[in-house]
């Protein structure tokens, strides 16, 4: 059954045809979650364009279809260009909404003045491969990545991968590095945790969503690189844990820093982010230190992450802000039961009274859409 949600999230993402194509059903009693802003008049067709990560957007395409059916007059337009595209979008305020998985920098954030961070769900960074009779549950550490990555590591029976998979039977085959090519929070992700685990990884190339990579070939968006993984044999990449189910390429369990090989779940996830959620920041400060990569816990999966909605406190269209802000508040409601099945974290509760506050600033001409 989750595989066929995956799928069908990702058909959606495909032809981008989430809420325009979605027949028109009777609106509902409205909720609680749903009436936190005044409703948008049934007469107007609204259009909210967004973009940018790729990391969460099979959940946004299904939250997009479903609010469709709520708000028929209301088409929440997404983009998959990634998290850098959505930033430079919302700087240059050609989109009223924008996803990113990694925080601003105090840098990005300091030239956005009133942009609010709202973490809308938590996902994993899986490490996919393509080893012909080599299925799921290759196990990793984060070191032997590093290497790997760095192009120290070019054999798939090197003795540092074969020390943690005694039985398994590796090909002496070239590794086929496979990495992101465009600006991706997911490679903000995928490197913060390898600047975590690796000093050399962290000297020589760093974290960012864009970065000088050693070796490897290029796919644009995590639909790219996991197309890429899955067509070429010997290869490894990283996606997020919903492309790499739908696409069925096996990924790997990685050690942690305890000393565990952990699976990717949701539940090895949420135990990730839990230690972080009474630390997080208020979503108008900045969000740049925040990072739940090599957690703590025997059982945390440590290529974790928050990802986030990027939009502004002041709004400049009242009709649009108040559209944006409803959508916003049940995304953050209604929209959280939709995230397990398709192998997404929802948001804990601290982070839901979090986000509400946050939403509570946005406004338009000094008046908060909400209450």
């Amino acid at each position: 059954m989750k595989n066929e949600i995956v799928l069908f999230a990702v058909a959606v993402m495909l032809v981008l045809a989430g809420c325009a194509g979605a027949p028109q059903k009777e609106q509902p009693a409205p909720t609680k979650a749903t009436t936190a802003a005044a409703p948008v008049a049934a007469a107007e067709k609204i259009t909210l364009n967004g973009a940018g990560a790729s990391f969460p957007y099979p959940l946004i395409s299904r939250w997009s279809f479903e609010y469709n059916k709520i708000k028929p007059s209301v088409q929440m337009n997404y983009q998959s260009i990634g998290s850098g595209g959505g930033i430079r979008q919302i700087t240059e305020k050609t989109v009223i909404w924008a996803g990113s998985d990694a925080p601003l920098s105090d840098e990005q954030y300091s030239k956005l003045p009133g942009i609010l961070h709202i973490p809308e769900t938590i996902g994993a960074v899986v490490v996919a491969y393509n080893v012909p009779n080599v299925g799921k549950g290759l196990k990793l550490s984060g070191e032997v990545l590093a290497d790997i990555f760095l192009g120290k590591i070019t054999k798939w029976n090197d003795q540092k991968i074969a020390a943690f998979n005694p039985g398994v039977s590796l090909p002496d085959k070239d590794i086929i590095v496979a990495h992101r090519s465009d600006g991706s929070g997911t490679t903000f992700v995928f490197t913060d945790y390898l600047s975590a685990v690796s000093d050399e990884w962290r000297t020589k190339v760093g974290r960012g969503t864009s970065v000088n990579w050693p070796v490897g070939l290029g796919g644009k968006g995590n639909e790219g690189l996991a197309g890429l993984v899955k067509q070429i044999p010997y290869s490894i990449g990283y996606v997020e844990l919903a492309y790499a189910t739908e696409t069925r390429i096996p990924y790997a369990f990685i050690k942690n820093r305890e000393g565990n090989f952990v699976e990717p779940t949701l539940a090895s996830t949420a135990t990730a982010a839990a230690g972080a959620v009474p630390m997080l920041p208020k979503g108008y400060e900045s969000w740049s230190k925040v990072s739940i990569v090599n957690a703590p816990g025997k059982d945390a999966y440590p290529i974790a992450s928050f990802t986030y909605l990027l939009v502004y406190r002041d709004q400049a269209d009242e009709v649009k802000g108040r559209a944006l802000v409803e959508f916003l508040w049940w995304v953050i409601h209604d929209g959280q039961k939709y995230s397990a099945d398709l192998l997404y974290v929802p948001l804990p509760s601290e982070v839901v009274k979090l986000n509400e506050e946050t939403i509570k600033l946005i406004n338009y001409q000094g008046k908060s859409f909400v209450g």
